[in-house]
């Protein structure tokens, strides 16, 4: 395909565009119908590069935008081909459309995604990375280079997009050791690859300079033990096994010095770092702690430096990957900075524990979100998952005034599942053994232990619960707070629901002498749509008084709706202190209603409910299993 370049139009446009501002156009947000073009600025791959002296036909591989003459461009459904305009240093270029361009429709930012090369036979589906198998050509070493820009947002008056590169650079250092006095000559291949999307399983390098060899792959992992650098030298075939898994990312420069011996070949250094220069660490090859499945975006990870690696990753903008562990992690001494730091920048993967334990995490912090988990899903995407983790002897203290806290999260609008936590958390609002505020989604088969102390809004299992659903959940956790505060959640509301849950820990409120207190053995302020076969037998103490209302039960402390087969036991003779529902909660006395009536009870509504969860009696209370 022929492409018209238009490079004074184009780049005037882009000026204008970043010139303009909300006073000089309409009153309201609306935008002219095709009178503003989308034209955007391309950035990245690397600013330090340096043009090649002579003209190429694509060195993107080099950092810069020479020899990239189109990209494909999609927002919405819509994929189209955009035109790049290379600036005069290469280190950025413009990305125009002649004919029927996408238009800006109102100033609201947009999410664009963009990618080169593309397949002119369907231009609206992002090819798979595949790299030449022989790259000692410079021009197949270069045509291995795939770059991209996902899932972008774009400012109406900054339209800039940040390109990333999809390959991983692979340069090895060949020195002569024990048996040879040169190197010259030498054919040097990386092996064991993965042959995943039809890439090939050893790739024949680029010799760059003197004794320096590159090679393009795709991201994966070669594990530790199998050949990885070959070297042809002297009639003789050498090869280097690494001694750790070598985990090769899109975007980093893995450099190894390699020593060939007549014996073998021997790791001198490696350093991974920029595309470019490749500076940053060094020493031996890096255990990162886990291993990277390119296919599934799966990141298993195997010791505690390797689940700290990967909070960084996520933490660095990669939060839809997966996480899955493999071995139990001790994180004791280790400081923690939770994954997912804030909405914006919230964890939307999946966390498989794999029923494996992480023992000894430890927060301390004036950050808002507080937990294994700081932010967990959101409003647009909110597919997030953690599922089947023990979480033993975590420390979590959140120090932000109105912060959120938990053992897992601490705010979520995922889902959460068979985990269980022991320690203790503290903060001062939204304070949950396992959540801080969950919001939508569903907390399922979770447990809490822990001591959990706040102020306001604080919960055995969740501070608050706003929507979504809770079941199958329970808790032993001490709970300490002044406002709101219950056994398995302080305050629930909207259209939350609160299935098969039950209390065991003692409940202690710390009445402010001018606020409105409500405290419950279950939930102290209870305002959802449904709180079906629940029970508590924790006792509820509090220290001090109010000149507000005091309503604290031993079920619950405020109720506005229907409660259904549930029961409590415990110092208070009144099971809902003020209660606005249609029904009560029924007190086990041990002689007009026993447990044995009340797991009968309580199993009954959760079939008439449809269900899964049921109560059995095998010692002094009720526990839950899941048919």
């Amino acid at each position: 395909m022929r492409h018209r370049l238009f490079i004074p139009a184009a780049t005037a446009l882009l000026f204008a565009l970043a010139a303009c501002t909300q006073d000089e156009l309409a009153g309201d947000n609306r935008l002219p119908e095709g009178e503003y073009p989308v034209v955007i600025r391309a950035t990245g791959l690397s600013v330090e590069a340096t043009p090649l002296a002579a003209p190429s036909t694509r060195a993107s591989v080099d950092g810069d935008w020479q020899g990239v003459t189109s990209v494909a461009l999609k927002m919405g459904d819509a994929v189209k081909e955009y035109t790049v305009t290379a600036s005069t240093d290469f280190k950025s270029a413009t990305l125009s459309r002649e004919n029927d361009p996408y238009y800006w429709t109102s100033r609201d930012p947009i999410t664009v995604s963009a990618w080169w090369p593309f397949d002119n036979a369907d231009i609206t589906q992002m090819p798979a990375v595949k790299v030449a198998e022989d790259q000692s050509k410079l021009a197949d070493f270069q045509n291995s280079d795939f770059i991209s820009a996902e899932n972008r947002k774009v400012e109406f008056n900054n339209p800039t997009l940040e390109f990333t590169h999809r390959t991983a650079r692979v340069t090895i250092e060949l020195k002569p050791g024990t048996g040879f006095t040169s190197v010259a000559g030498a054919t040097v291949s990386l092996v064991s690859l993965s042959a995943d999307n039809g890439n090939p399983t050893a790739i024949k390098t680029y010799n760059a300079s003197g004794n320096t060899y590159e090679a393009l792959t795709a991201p994966q992992t070669v594990v530790a033990g199998k050949p990885f650098v070959r070297v042809e030298l002297g009639g003789g075939t050498f090869y280097f096994r690494p001694q750790n898994n070598v985990v090769l990312e899109a975007g980093n420069r893995y450099s190894y010095t390699v020593k060939v011996n007549a014996t073998g070949l021997t790791l001198e250094g490696c350093t991974i770092g920029s595309w470019v220069d490749g500076g940053g660490e060094s020493g031996e090859a890096e255990d990162l702690g886990y291993n990277y499945d390119s296919n599934t975006k799966t990141y298993t990870v195997y010791n505690a430096d390797g689940l700290m690696n990967v909070a960084e990753l996520v933490n660095g903008g990669k939060t839809d990957i997966n996480i899955t562990l493999d071995k139990n992690i001790d994180l004791t001494g280790k400081g923690w900075t939770p994954i997912g730091t804030d909405y914006d920048n919230s964890y939307t993967g999946t966390f498989d524990g794999g029923g494996h334990t992480i023992t000894g995490l430890t927060v301390t912090t004036n950050d808002e979100y507080a937990g294994l988990f700081g932010y967990l899903g959101n409003f647009n995407n909110g597919a997030a998952t953690v599922k089947n983790v023990v979480m033993d002897g975590i420390q979590i203290t959140c120090n932000h005034r109105s912060g959120y806290a938990g053992g897992v999260a601490g705010y979520s609008w995922g889902t959460i599942e068979n985990c269980s936590v022991s320690g203790s958390v503290s903060g001062t609002m939204y304070v949950g053994g396992v959540v801080g505020v969950q919001r939508d989604g569903s907390i399922t088969g979770c447990s809490s232990s822990a001591t959990v102390k706040g102020t306001i809004k604080v919960g055995g299992v969740v501070g608050v619960q706003r929507d979504g659903s809770i079941t199958g959940c329970s808790s032993s956790a001490t709970v300490k707070g002044t406002i709101k505060v219950g056994g398995v959640a302080g305050q629930t509301i909207f259209g939350a629901t609160l299935t098969a849950c039950y209390a065991t820990g003692n409940v202690n409120i710390e009445i402010d002498r001018t606020q409105d207190i409500s405290g419950g053995g279950l939930v102290g302020f209870n305002d959802g749509i449904s709180l079906l076969s629940c029970y508590a037998t924790g006792n509820v103490t509090s220290t001090g008084s109010s000149t507000g209302h005091v309503h604290i039960g031993g079920f619950l402390g405020d109720n506005y709706i229907t409660v259904t087969a549930c029961y409590w036991k415990n110092n208070h003779e009144q099971g809902i202190s003020y209660n606005r529902g249609s029904t009560n909660v029924t007190n086990v006395d041990g002689t007009n209603v026993t447990w044995e009536n009340a797991v009968d009870a309580m199993n009954t509504a959760l079939q008439k409910a449809g269900s899964e969860w049921r109560y059995e009696l095998k010692g002094a209370l009720p526990t839950l299993r899941k048919q």
